[in-house]
């Protein structure tokens, strides 16, 4: 099944306000740059997103929080965005953070069907509040659900017509399970080739997860803080 679609534009078709989005990459690695910028072209309102983290204020997730166009961020790291730190200092932005290992394992049983599991990060603190707690080995853990979205949109370095990804290092954090998660899932590749032309044994993400691909352009791959070494 041939799955590409001519753009971000039009991979977006049926996305509307008020709907759930996960958004694939870590920090700024592995983002679906393209998408995103389809996003603000489109200016759907009252999103909820389900990421990683909330980009950087001119970049990522940050350019859709300068439109006001995100309603949630359900995340694990917000810490390099003034207008996300402000939106929600204001009470404009619905904030929920997750323990970065529940936040994935969340998205993951999502995709796999698994509606709750018990895990001991958060207990003991505000991510534990209203929520049932079971111990296990003499250890106290509290009940979190599975995250699904009405659309994920993750990004791979190479990807075949029929949607089988392959993720390149870092970007492999959070896009294979958000990929699994999405009722549609929309892929940006930097490679689209045929079917036959990635080795099976190398795919991340199998084509079924996938309902849309295109291949992107003009990527920046923005570093979030670049570290240098100094001259010995």
């Amino acid at each position: 099944m041939n799955k590409v679609v001519s753009g971000p534009d039009v991979a977006l078709e049926g996305l509307t306000d008020g709907m759930t989005l996960m958004v694939g990459g870590f920090g700024l690695c592995g983002i679906p740059e393209n998408t995103i910028a389809a996003l603000v072209r489109k200016g759907v309102k009252n999103l909820t997103c389900i990421s990683n983290n909330a980009g950087v204020d001119d970049f990522g997730l940050g350019l859709l929080l300068q439109s006001k166009q995100i309603k949630k961020m359900i995340s694990s790291y917000v810490g390099e965005n003034a207008e996300f730190e402000r939106q929600m200092l204001s009470g404009e932005l619905e904030v929920d953070l997750i323990p970065q290992g529940s936040l994935a394992e969340r998205c993951r049983a999502g995709g796999a069907g698994i509606p709750a599991f018990f895990t001991p990060a958060g207990y003991g603190t505000e991510v534990a509040e209203g929520k049932e707690v079971r111990e296990f080995n003499g250890k106290p853990h509290i009940l979190e659900s599975w995250l699904r979205a009405d659309f994920a949109i993750v990004k791979a370095w190479k990807g075949d017509t029929s949607g089988n990804l392959i993720y390149k290092r870092t970007a492999r954090n959070f896009n294979p399970m958000m990929a699994m998660a999405g009722k549609i899932t929309i892929a940006e590749v930097e490679h689209l080739v045929k079917p036959g032309e990635i080795d099976p044994d190398a795919v991340h993400t199998p084509g079924i997860f996938v309902q849309r691909i295109f291949q992107g352009s003009n990527y920046e791959k923005r570093i979030e803080q670049r570290t240098v070494r100094k001259k010995s």
